[in-house]
């Protein structure tokens, strides 16, 4: 069984950065791919950035040069840096583990940007 753990949520004015964490325990498949989503109130969950451990990575256009997803291995973390935030980032964000064909979540950080 695998447990995803998220922190670093909060607020912050716009323009400012966060870095949200989702730290894994359990047994984890070499092959996995991690999965940040995020949800605004009256909205669908939708996909934000998605990374494999074969090195794709990739980002829904709105979010482009701005967030970053890395890895601690050692730590059996991963990382969402979120740059140059604006209002339209405000959501609540959740981690999604794939490993051997089962999706694991975490329990959900929010991000609110505001001035």
């Amino acid at each position: 069984q695998v447990q995803l753990v998220e922190s670093g949520g909060g607020l912050v004015q716009p323009g400012g950065s966060l870095r949200l964490s989702c730290a894994a325990s359990g047994s984890i498949s070499s092959i996995n791919t991690m999965q940040w989503y995020r949800q605004s109130p009256g909205k669908q969950r939708a996909l934000v950035a998605i990374s494999s451990s074969t090195g794709i990575t990739n980002y829904i256009d709105s979010v482009k040069g701005r967030f970053t997803i890395s890895r601690d291995s050692a730590k059996n973390s991963w990382y969402l840096q979120m740059n140059s935030l604006k209002p339209e980032d405000t959501a609540v964000y959740y981690c999604s583990l794939v490993s051997d064909s089962q999706s694991y979540w975490g329990q959900g950080t929010q991000v609110t940007v505001s001035s």
